[in-house]
Order: C-alpha cells, then sequence, then structure tokens
C-alpha cells in the first residue's frame, strides 16, 4: 500500500510538460440566437484537455497553441443551451469557426423547480423501507437525464435502478457522501440554487477530472468566486409541495481590478404546512465565497455555507388508513394550544467551510482543498414506556381490528373516532405524565453529532500529445458522537432510563448507571462514537485520437471504522461498552472507456468498470446503538457493469441508445422494524441483517431530440430495465430476544424478485417551444411502469412456515402440510399501477435597460392522476398462518405501507437580475 502512496505522490509532483510539437489556433464570435448579439464572458474549452478562454465585450475569443488533432469544442454560458462542435486542428492553419449561435435555455428553470419530497423527508427509521431517492442533482444536455431529474423523479425514479450511494457529489472536489450510508446531504446547500450552479457532471462511469467517481456518476460543484459571472438577483418562489414559498438573493462580483472576487447568497423557505398534513418546514441558507488572485499562477478561494432547516416527516399508511383519511394523511402531528405539532421533526444544521489553492500554468493544473464540516443531524420521535401506544393509526385503533372478530359495532365506533379525530392527542398524554411520578410518554431524537476534516489535491496535465493525466489524493477523518437526547417529558418530571422490551438487568441501557433519571437535555437510551479514516487515490489516463478516443482509470481507497461504546447495555454487558475491533477495508476499482467516431456525427462507446466498495458505517456494524457487534460475513460489495452506446448529433436530431447491465455481488442490507410472532407471543423491535446480497440490473436506454423548427423540438426518452435480486443471501435478526446462538435464520429467498423503490420502466414524449420574442413553453406526458412493493426478507426463510418443530405448519383449510405453491403464491410481490404523468413548464423574460425580470411556472401531474410511488410489506405477521389469515380479511390489518405521489402541483418562481 505504502508504494501505492508513493507512486500517486510522485505522480502529482513529478509530471511535467516538457515537449516541443507543431500547434494551431482556432477562433470565432459568440451571439445571441435571437437578438443577434454579441455575448461576452462565453465560457470556450476544448474537451478532454486544459484549453479554455471566455469571449470579450464583442463576444470573439481565440485559443493558441493547440496540439494537432480532434477535439470537441464546448461553448456555455449560464441561461444559455450549451454547443459542443467537433473540430480538427491541423498544422499552421488558424481555424475560424465563424459566428456560433447560443440560445436561450430553461435547464435552469427546471432544476429549481425540481423540488421533491426526498426519503429524509418521508421515512420512518423504525420501519422496514427502501432508499427511494437516487439524487442525481441536476441533468445533463441529454434529453433522458433531464427526463429522469424533472419528469420521471416524481415517481421516485433511479437511473438504472441505483441508488444514490452509487454516486459522487463533490464540492471543489472534496466528497460530501456521507460515511455512515454513502448517501449526499442535499439538504446541507439547500436554498442555494444559484450558489451551486457551476458544475461539471460526468454521466456513469465516464472521466471525471476531480475523482474516480461511481457507476451513478459524479458532479463536482465548483465555488471558485471568479468563475461567476457578475450578477444581482432575487427571486421570489411560491409552490405547494415540501415547502409553499422560498425567498433567494444573489450577488457576484465578478474578478475585480485588484483581484478580488466575491459571491454572496442566502434564501428563507417555509411552510406552516406543505402537501401532507402537519409538515412544517423552516429553512434558511447563506453562501459565501471570496478568491483573492495572487498571480497568473496561483489563486485562493475561501468558501463557507451553511443551510440549517427543520421539516416535519410523513408517516406511510396502509391503505385502510388512506381510505377513511385521504391521501395527504399523517398520523405524526395534533393539536397543541391551536397549533399543529408534529411529532418526528429532521433538524440539520451542519455548516461547512473550505479553503482552496489553485495553481495553473501552461497545460497543469493543480487544485488543492482543505475543508472542516460540523454539526449535528437530529430526527425526533414520540416514544411511550409501558402504556398505550399513541399513535392514533395502530392497528389496535382501526376499524379492521373489530372486524377480524365481527365486531361491527366496534368497528363503526371505531371507524368514526377515527375519521373525526384520527391525529395525535397531546394535551391526553400531557395529563397522563401530570398523573404519574415519571412520564409514560416522552419527546426524543435520535442525534448525530458530526465533525469531518477533509482534505484533497488533484492534477491535470497534458502528458504528450493528445494525452492528458488526471491523478488525486483524498484524506477523511470523521468523528461521529450518536445518542438518544431527551428533548421534552410532556409535563412529567423525569424519565428512568430502562428498555421495556428487556427484563431483569437487560432493561439496563447502561449497567454502569443503573437506574438513572433522565431530564430534559439530558443524554439517555445509548450513546456511543464512531471513528472513521478514509484514504484515497485515483490516476486516470484521456486520449483523444482521429477516429478513437479511450481513457483508463484506477483507484484505491483504504477505509477504517472503530466504534467506542459510553453506555454498557444490559442486553450486550460484554460487547457494548468500550472500543470494538478497528474494522478495515482495502478497495481497487478499474473502469475504461474507448469511443469509435464513424464520422464527427456518428459515434458508439464501450463503458466498463470492476469497483470493490467498501460497506458503510451503517452496514458494518450489526446494532451500533447498542452493541460493538459486527454485521456477519462482513465483506467489500464487488460490482461489474458495462454499457454499449450509440451516438448521433445531428443538426437537427440528437440522439442516443444505450444498453447497460450492472451485477452487485457482497452486498450487505440492514434494516429496523417492530415484528410479532417470532418466538411464540413475544414482540420485538429487531434489526434485520441480510449478507451476501447479489443484485442483477440490465436494461436499455433511449433518448432524441428533433428541432422540427428553429422556435419546435420535439423530445423522446426512456428507458427499459430489470432490476432483481440474483441469489438467496443469509438473513440475521438481533434484539433482545435473540442471542448470537439463534438469530442466524437461514436463507432468504429472494431470487428474481423485483428490486423496489422504482418504476422499473419509463417513458416520455414532449414538445418545446421558444418564441424570439423570449417566452417560451414546453409539455411533457410519461408513463412509469413496473414499480414494486418492497418485500420482507424475513417472510421469504424457512421460518416463515415452519413450526417450532421444524415441521411445516399445517394449512386449516386442507388439514395438509403448507406447500411451497402455497407459499409463493401467499407471497406474491405486489406490483403497483401504472403512473401517467403531464407536466408543464413555461415562462417568459423581459429587459428593461439593465434590469432583467423574469417569471416561469410549472404544474406537474396535470390530470391528477392517482399512484404509488413506494411501500413495504410489514413483518409483524412472521409466520405462514397468521399472514394467510390477515390477508383473507377484507381490511388487512398489517398490509402492506404505502406512500402515494403528489397530485397536480405547481411552482411559480419570479426574478429580477441587475
Amino acid at each position: 500500500m505504502k508504494k501505492l502512496y508513493i507512486l500517486g505522490f510522485l505522480c502529482l509532483l513529478g509530471i511535467s510538460n516538457i515537449r516541443s510539437q507543431n500547434t494551431s489556433s482556432l477562433k470565432g464570435i459568440v451571439l445571441d440566437y435571437f437578438s443577434k448579439k454579441p455575448l461576452s464572458n462565453v465560457s470556450i474549452s476544448i474537451e478532454k484537455t486544459l484549453f479554455s478562454t471566455t469571449t470579450n465585450g464583442d463576444g470573439e475569443f481565440k485559443i493558441e497553441n493547440i496540439l494537432l488533432g480532434n477535439y470537441q469544442l464546448n461553448i456555455s454560458l449560464n441561461q444559455f443551451d450549451s454547443q459542443l462542435i467537433p473540430i480538427k486542428i491541423s498544422n499552421n492553419y488558424e481555424l475560424n469557426l465563424g459566428t456560433i449561435f447560443l440560445q436561450k435555455s430553461f435547464t435552469q428553470i427546471q432544476e429549481t423547480n425540481a423540488i421533491t419530497l426526498t426519503n429524509d423527508d418521508l421515512l420512518d427509521d423504525g420501519e422496514r423501507s427502501s432508499e427511494y431517492t437516487a439524487g442525481l442533482f441536476q441533468s445533463s444536455k441529454d434529453a433522458f437525464l433531464k427526463a429522469a431529474a424533472f419528469n420521471f423523479s416524481q415517481a421516485w425514479f433511479k437511473v438504472r435502478g441505483y441508488d444514490s450511494s452509487y454516486g459522487i457529489i463533490s464540492i471543489n472536489g472534496i466528497e460530501m457522501n456521507k460515511l455512515f450510508d454513502g448517501r449526499p446531504q442535499w439538504s446541507n446547500w439547500g436554498g442555494l440554487n444559484d450558489a451551486f450552479r457551476n458544475q461539471e457532471f460526468s454521466n456513469g462511469i465516464a472521466a471525471s477530472n476531480y475523482s474516480f467517481g461511481n457507476i451513478l456518476g459524479s458532479t463536482n460543484f465548483n465555488t471558485r468566486a471568479s468563475d461567476y459571472q457578475p450578477v444581482s438577483k432575487i427571486s421570489f418562489s411560491s409552490t405547494n409541495k415540501s415547502y409553499i414559498g422560498r425567498v433567494m438573493a444573489t450577488y457576484a462580483s465578478g474578478l475585480t481590478k485588484n483581484n478580488w472576487a466575491f459571491v454572496a447568497a442566502g434564501s428563507r423557505r417555509y411552510a406552516q404546512e406543505g402537501y401532507f398534513e402537519g409538515t412544517t418546514y423552516n429553512a434558511w441558507s447563506a453562501f459565501l465565497a471570496v478568491e483573492k488572485k495572487l498571480d497568473n499562477n496561483h489563486s485562493l478561494n475561501f468558501t463557507a455555507f451553511a443551510s440549517p432547516n427543520r421539516r416535519g416527516k410523513s408517516s406511510p399508511n396502509t391503505q385502510e388508513v388512506y381510505n377513511l383519511k385521504g391521501l395527504t394523511y399523517n398520523s405524526y402531528w395534533g393539536k397543541q394550544e391551536g397549533d399543529n405539532r408534529n411529532s418526528r421533526v429532521k433538524e440539520i444544521v451542519e455548516p461547512v467551510s473550505m479553503l482552496s489553492h489553485f495553481y495553473q500554468k501552461n497545460n497543469t493544473e493543480l487544485a488543492t482543498t482543505i475543508a472542516y464540516q460540523f454539526g449535528h443531524i437530529g430526527n425526533s420521535r414520540l416514544a411511550y414506556f409501558n402504556a398505550p401506544n399513541p399513535d392514533p393509526a395502530y392497528w389496535k385503533y382501526l376499524p379492521s381490528s373489530s372486524l377480524r372478530f365481527e365486531d361491527y359495532e366496534n368497528a363503526y365506533l371505531t371507524e368514526q373516532e377515527f375519521i373525526t379525530n384520527g391525529q395525535l392527542n397531546w394535551n391526553d398524554l400531557y395529563e397522563i405524565n401530570l398523573n404519574n411520578e415519571s412520564s409514560l410518554y416522552y419527546l426524543y431524537e435520535d442525534r448525530v453529532d458530526d465533525s469531518q476534516l477533509t482534505f484533497n489535491t488533484t492534477i491535470s496535465t497534458n502528458i504528450k500529445e493528445n494525452i492528458i493525466f488526471n491523478a488525486g489524493v483524498s484524506f477523511q477523518n470523521l468523528t461521529s458522537n450518536n445518542y438518544a437526547k431527551m428533548l421534552d417529558l410532556l409535563g412529567g418530571n423525569v424519565f428512568v432510563d430502562l428498555d421495556q422490551y428487556a427484563e431483569g438487568n437487560a432493561q439496563q441501557n447502561d449497567l454502569n448507571n443503573p437506574n438513572r433519571l433522565i431530564k430534559e437535555g439530558d443524554k439517555f437510551q445509548y450513546n456511543y462514537t464512531i471513528k472513521a479514516k478514509v484514504t484515497n487515490t485515483f490516476v486516470q489516463f484521456q486520449s483523444t485520437q482521429n477516429k478513437l478516443d479511450y481513457f483508463v482509470g484506477f483507484n484505491f481507497k483504504n477505509t477504517n471504522y472503530l466504534r467506542n461504546g459510553h453506555y454498557k447495555n444490559g442486553t450486550y454487558a460484554n460487547s457494548s461498552f468500550g472500543k470494538s475491533e478497528k474494522q478495515s477495508f482495502s478497495n481497487f476499482s478499474a473502469k475504461g472507456r474507448f469511443t469509435y467516431k464513424f464520422t464527427g456525427r456518428h459515434l458508439a462507446t464501450l463503458n466498463a468498470a470492476y469497483i470493490t466498495k467498501a460497506p458503510s458505517i451503517r452496514n458494518t456494524f450489526s446494532n451500533s446503538r447498542v452493541n460493538n457487534n459486527i454485521s456477519p460475513n462482513l465483506t467489500s460489495e464487488k460490482i461489474t457493469t458495462g454499457d454499449v452506446n450509440y451516438i448521433f448529433r445531428g443538426i437537427k436530431l440528437q440522439s442516443r441508445v444505450t444498453a447497460f447491465y450492472t451485477k452487485f455481488n457482497d452486498a450487505i442490507e440492514t434494516s429496523f422494524f417492530f415484528a410479532e410472532g417470532l418466538l411464540g407471543d413475544q414482540a420485538d423491535f429487531v434489526n434485520e441483517i441480510i449478507t451476501g446480497v447479489d443484485k442483477q440490473n440490465l436494461g436499455i436506454e433511449f433518448s432524441a431530440e428533433y428541432q422540427v423548427l428553429p422556435t419546435l423540438k420535439i423530445i423522446a426518452a426512456g428507458s427499459v430495465g430489470q432490476f432483481i435480486y440474483n441469489n438467496n443471501p443469509q438473513l440475521y435478526l438481533e434484539s433482545e430476544s435473540f442471542t448470537n446462538e439463534n438469530s442466524n435464520f437461514g436463507k432468504s429467498f429472494l431470487k428474481n424478485y423485483r428490486i423496489s423503490g422504482t418504476p422499473q420502466t419509463a417513458y416520455s414524449l414532449g414538445f418545446e417551444y421558444r418564441d424570439p420574442k423570449y417566452w417560451w413553453l414546453q409539455i411533457n406526458s410519461n408513463l412509469l411502469s413496473n414499480n414494486y412493493l418492497d418485500i420482507s426478507p424475513l417472510l421469504r426463510t424457512d421460518n416463515f412456515y415452519l413450526d417450532a418443530d421444524g415441521i411445516p405448519f399445517l394449512d386449516p383449510e386442507t388439514g395438509l402440510e403448507v406447500t411451497q405453491q402455497q407459499v409463493n403464491s401467499l407471497l406474491k410481490q405486489e406490483k403497483f399501477e401504472d403512473a401517467f404523468l403531464v407536466n408543464i413548464v413555461g415562462g417568459k423574460s423581459w429587459r428593461i435597460n439593465n434590469y432583467y425580470f423574469g417569471f416561469f411556472a410549472s404544474i406537474n401531474n396535470v390530470l391528477g392522476d392517482i399512484f404509488k410511488s413506494g411501500g413495504f410489506e410489514q413483518s409483524r405477521n412472521a409466520n405462514y398462518l397468521e399472514l394467510k389469515q390477515d390477508k383473507q380479511l377484507n381490511k388487512p390489518i398489517f398490509g402492506p405501507k404505502y406512500w402515494y405521489g403528489n397530485q397536480t402541483s405547481y411552482y411559480l418562481n419570479l426574478y429580477i437580475r441587475f
């Protein structure tokens, strides 16, 4: 490993571009398509090289000393569509491209409009659930990725079925994916759309100058102050989604005469109630970037941003609940003294500061950034101890609970009570606590206090004709404190720190401090610290030839985790207190691409990669809240992936067709849920771990854009996929009821079941009209299908249909042993109905003197289609007889829980630039 570090260090410091070769130059002028006026500050760059410039006040540009060969010229400007032009640089011949026209873009409009509820807003950590949001933050100029980001996302579509942890999000080269679960925390820069507009996106396993990337691609946000166009902008937005209003302001100075540049931005987002009942939203955001250009080669840039936010969560519900209370019902809130109070609120306060150094000379660029992030994430919840469940949608409070005994009178009374009230009764909880010595009901939060120091340096240089070399080294050091914090005793005086699901000494959450009395603000239940260190090195070579382009990249990563328990848990007295064994993972990955250019317009590409991925902190420790135990059969995940693409770039038609295949091996999945019937009549809150999970994702993507008229474009995109479990992994349960000896439940028979959390087929067809008078309109119709319910692995083990003696249950109808066919029929995976969504977006802009005014508006799901966006099976009925009996009821007690997508929603934005 030391040799790899030394090699990476030498590559970063020792590579120089010392050569003498034939060169030439190119020039051109860029104009507005409709007004024919010159455009200044347009970015002109030659892809896969370090050559770049900007246009002057007359729209002119020139690049000199370009090596001979074939290239792609990228011409881009904020609020305009980019142009990608094939060019050929010949010896001693200046290439004059003449006049190039750019058209106004509305990609930024759509990007701002993509305000969707994520799993952070919706999911209940105590329930079984899939991870639904893929997190494709922005679109490239490819019609399919635009559709995925802005049209398909309403149904939680995942590109190629990939979770967001398979994409890399970085800011100035600093990776922002959380080490806990591998996913980026979007809320850390929420509301700062304009400040994070400068970005480089690499689709899939394409080459990136900033990181090795991953199979979903990589996005690097550049906050270098001198790269922002000078602007002052204020915007106002109104919507009926997760928040109802937003105010945002941005200022950028550009590079001043004394070589300083400044950018400042801020926003406020708010809602007393969002789309779902009781979902409050309160968020502030601030951004600052300051750059000092030291000389022609060196520059320093400081960036700081924060986006503190609080938002109320929404409950998943059974179909019975939705039928009684409607599709926006949320059981987590209730009235308190006339105000709505949500028991499950997520609070995120994690400011980030970065210091970057940029060096550029000739054909070499070196960028180095050190970043520090700190703060906390809190998820509150209402809990109870030896008292009735306060959840108004608890199964015992619903009509189905009485209907199973044909008690129609109580079923009717229960139904009317739920329809009339059906929300948390905060006043009753306070009254009960006031009548007891200690609180039976209390509000607490699962709290994570993180501090992370990150270092990253990357270099790009031309090492010979038409070959560019990229390399980088990064280091992450995380200290994560995790504990439960008492927020509100709800009128009580104190709470005794005990576990209601255990007995005897096992009830003690900390044997070192038994029967500890807890007051508001105290830590209790669990308390531990995770230390994590990650070192990463990548190298990459990119070559551009007349007919064949290629790149190859290699990555080495070392990951270390250590848990230090601060409580001696009664159930895990020998494995909870003190330090765990250090877990270390060494991972090597490689990827490459070949592009063959039949002509300048017809291209074919082949991508392939083999990636090994260390398990996340979440999956490394089997139940980190209460012990140091490591997940069984712990190993790195192996990913083999490839795709073949045909690309056509015509004057009027641009299209792409892609066939992709990805195989995942040795993955680990963990979840928490409440189960009944695992050990007789005993109920348990358990942690489920499935190891050695294999999956297979394959399919076809396509996109096409046809310019019918200068003002009219037809757009089509789609994806047809098959995402399945590819083996029968091992399942383990961990709770107070299971010791290490009986926690192995054997194989979970998941093979050929569909992966949930995304439509596996999606189509989009629409048109875009742009008027020369600067108004535009786009209408899209979208069909999303083959979306499946998330299955319960526990129900697909032998334990499901075998009794305590290991003999299959007897079917009560036939008196015979339950057959595999009966089991398969009962466990058939639910397929959701197709969703047909029509979206309309448009806008208009005006220029009055030096002021630009504009608005844009969008209406999503115009027809108000009702569709399920996700859901999961409950695992409470963990054996065949109980589940069959429940499913035979007209209203199953433990039926699946669902989320429904938004019906018709809108977004309106007004802005002024000056």
